[in-house]
């Protein structure tokens, strides 16, 4: 009869470290991606970057055409809408760079 021997060795401080590390890395995600979206966000007058904010958790774009930016450059019935320096938009880069960046975090 064959005796089978398993030895496992895990370190608990090093798992507790890496855990702490995940998380101060995730709780700055709010931060690291309203300047994504910020960078992504087109300049003609400036208006559109300096009324985008972080309101706790969420990126809020205080202003009128928003959303227009945000669809990125398209065509409507009334001709080309968007922007030229933001041709996907804000929310699709920084949603690309959040999971890029929770997969780095996370070690995938």
């Amino acid at each position: 009869m064959a005796n089978i021997t398993m030895n496992i060795n895990f370190k608990p401080d090093a798992i507790l470290k890496k855990t702490k590390q995940m998380r101060k890395d995730l709780g700055n995600l709010p931060k690291e991606a309203y300047q994504v979206f910020k960078d992504n966000t087109p300049i003609a007058t400036g208006n559109a970057r300096n009324k985008t904010k972080l309101q706790g958790n969420k990126i809020v774009g205080e202003y009128a055409y928003a959303s227009v930016l945000d669809k990125g450059r398209h065509m409507t019935n009334r001709g080309a809408r968007g922007s030229n320096q933001a041709p996907k938009g804000m929310t699709q880069p920084t949603l690309q760079f959040i999971k890029d960046r929770v997969n780095k975090i996370v070690g995938k």
